[in-house]
Parts: structure tokens; sequence; C-alpha cells
């Protein structure tokens, strides 16, 4: 069996790429294994596991018979990508830099963990991405 990895669907595929491929990259160390930005499918794994993968949004629909959620529909936050980064302070200006959006700037969270730091912001297509150190 092959571990589980997060995969997003993405209603603005070219977007999110662009997002994660800057931000995995950069703050993970992570390398682009396969897709890109027109999509319909990318992956990018850190030390050859597999660390993150995008699918259009709209193709996942077609293959289960249903309609979309449409681009720019408020997000549901029912799951969040969490990465574990050496500067959360960096981690998130950088992301910012990248078409990453504010939810939450960088805070100690000692009430969550001993030394825990975090920061929060939505990719292009809104999902939760939490950077944290501890």
């Amino acid at each position: 069996m092959d571990a589980l990895h997060p995969r997003l669907l993405a209603a603005d595929f070219a977007g999110c790429f662009a997002f994660y491929d800057a931000v995995l990259t950069q703050l993970l160390g992570a390398r682009r294994v396969q897709g890109g930005p027109d999509g319909p499918y990318a992956h990018w794994d850190v030390a050859e596991q597999a660390a993150l993968t995008l699918f259009d949004r709209a193709a996942m629909a077609q293959a289960l018979g249903t309609t979309p959620t449409p681009a720019g529909a408020p997000p549901a936050d029912t799951a969040m990508f969490v990465c574990r980064v050496a500067d959360v302070d960096a981690a998130y200006a950088f992301a910012l830099r990248h078409g990453g959006g504010s939810a939450l700037p960088p805070a100690d969270r000692p009430e969550w963990g001993a030394g825990l730091r975090t920061a929060h912001l939505r990719d292009p297509d809104g999902t939760l991405v939490e950077f944290q150190s501890y």
C-alpha cells in the first residue's frame, strides 16, 4: 500500500499550481514530479514521498457525475493543508508574495503546544494553509 497524501481539488488550477509550485519548492524542498499549470493534475514529492497533488475540480466532478463547486465560492474549511517550516514569518511572507491571502498572521500559540508558532493563509482557491514551527 502506498502512503497517503493530500490531493486538493482546485477550481483555479493555474493559480493554485503557481502558488504551490513556488511555496512547496522553496519552503519544503519539494520537487515537482508531474504536471504543469494547464492541469488537470500535478504532484510534488519531498524525499521521494508524495507531499501534495492537485487535481482540477471540474475534472473530478465530471468523473463523479456531479456539478463542480464554482470558482470563487466561499471555502467550506473542511480541511487544511499543514506544513512544518523552519521560519513561520518568512514562509508566510513568501507565500503572500506568491498569491496566498492572509487569514491569520504569524503568532505564538502556546495554548496549542509548547513553542508552537503558526500562520494561516489561503491558497488562490481559498483552501486554508497553516505554516507551523515548534
